[in-house]
């Protein structure tokens, strides 16, 4: 088939991508022009493993363009994957949509599937819809779909691939028939619902696993607090088939793109529709109250923080991203400059971006660079080279051997033993 993609961020060009290593021809689209430059040259915006072996596999399938009028002659289908920021008070900005919409609409001339691959809150299929009808120059016919992206940065290609399940919010068989020939390489399970159910999952199933997290986080509390271990805890609860132990991970709480947005959007959408979710609302403070509690950490370990060189290694919000958005490493750095703090910082991917928020702080080339004369080290993503550095030679390049734990990437007994003063989450 004949797939145009709207939309070249982390949920877009994967798609694209995927969609080509699934046999189809593929028109990748941004308004971006520089952006569009770089991918035609072969330069890939964004860091994601395995992505970078897949455009250079499907080269002759891919195509990049900077004008919707080329997505909407092309594709069969087309995917809409522009951002959704969040407004002031948590409503996403669905605005970029709405311009995708009209545009889609002045080029329309035949039949088309046009697809929501962005998170959107309920209803939205219905105003695409609305929208193209209104500013539509003939009176072809065509569908709107909700097809919500279950992608996990780091892991965005294998879950592109190999999914737990596709789901399909559709308004006609005609619709169905197109979705289902999409996907049919893929043999994972498809749900095909309408529109504004496909629409709810999507903020239901982050919203819930946001809810994982954060009840967990606020167990590891506890756990502090009574002397017990929230590792031992959690292997406990997740052993329980009901529950499961994914997303069971205590530490200083969710970040990226997706679990904050999505969350302050299902609490808007339940607020506009009359519903109190204070279950959600808690979930987000108990989130926000992880970073708090993580600084006190740090100062009751410090006393002052005032001139003290403090280390952070990772910036990402998650290992094997690039991306920042919503990173708790953002509002630890924040903190500490206010703090009077000198900051060095570490990631192995995500610096130039960090660059872009913190010019002013010192960034390193490794994680001993960063550790020399330091008084303390953060650890706040939980990449394998941080699990692996030589904690001897670390200890030797600090002016105290202090280690801070966001993520519990170490065993207390052990890292003690040599000679740190380690302080984790729940443990």
């Amino acid at each position: 088939m004949q797939i145009s993609i709207i939309g070249t961020g982390y949920v877009g060009l994967t798609t694209g991508v995927c969609l080509a290593e699934l046999g189809h021809k593929v028109l990748c689209v941004d308004n971006d022009e520089e952006k569009i430059k770089k991918l035609v040259s072969g330069i890939i915006p964004i860091y994601e493993p395995g992505l970078d072996k897949l455009i250079k596999k499907n080269a002759k399938r891919i195509k990049f363009s900077s004008q919707i009028k080329d997505a909407v002659k092309y594709g069969e289908v087309i995917f809409i994957a522009v951002g959704t920021p969040s407004n002031p008070d948590g409503s996403p900005d669905l605005s970029y949509i709405e311009n995708v919409a009209r545009e889609i609409a002045k080029w329309l001339d035949e039949y088309k599937v046009i697809v929501e691959k962005s998170t959107v809150p309920v209803e939205t299929a219905q105003w695409i819809k609305k929208t193209i009808d209104k500013y539509k120059k003939n009176n072809v016919e065509f569908d709107v779909v909700s097809n919500p992206e279950f992608l996990r940065e780091g892991t965005a290609v294998n879950d592109f691939l190999h999914p737990d399940r596709i789901v399909l919010g559709v308004e006609s068989k005609r619709a169905e028939k197109i979705m289902l020939k999409v996907y049919q390489k893929i043999k994972s399970p498809k749900i095909v619902v309408d529109t504004k159910s496909a629409e709810l999952i999507k903020h239901a199933s982050n919203s819930f696993l946001a809810t994982k997290i954060s009840f967990i986080n606020a167990v590891a509390n506890i756990c502090e607090l009574t002397g017990a271990d929230i590792e031992k805890v959690a292997l406990g609860m997740g052993l329980d088939k009901r529950i499961g132990k994914e997303f069971l991970k205590a530490g200083i709480g969710y970040g990226g793109s997706c679990f904050p947005k999505d969350v302050d959007a299902f609490i808007w959408i339940a607020e506009k529709v009359g519903y109190n979710f204070g279950i959600l609302k808690e979930v987000k403070k108990v989130n926000q109250h992880q970073i708090e509690l993580f600084i006190k950490k740090v100062e009751d370990t410090l006393w002052i923080l005032k001139d003290k060189t403090i280390g952070i290694l990772g910036l990402s919000f998650k290992p094997n991203t690039d991306d920042i958005r919503e990173s708790p490493a953002i509002k630890v750095i924040t903190v500490l400059k206010q703090k009077g703090a000198k900051i060095k910082a570490y990631d192995p991917k995500a610096v130039e971006k960090m660059k872009q928020i913190f010019p002013d702080i010192e960034y390193c080339r490794s994680v001993y660079d960063t550790a020399k004369n330091c008084d303390c080290l953060l650890i706040l993503t939980e990449w394998d080279e941080f699990k692996k550095m030589d904690l001897k030679r670390i200890k030797q390049l600090m002016v105290h051997p202090t280690i801070i734990d966001g993520r519990n990437i170490f065993e207390p007994q052990k890292i003690t033993k040599l000679g740190f003063i380690y302080k984790s989450i729940g443990r």
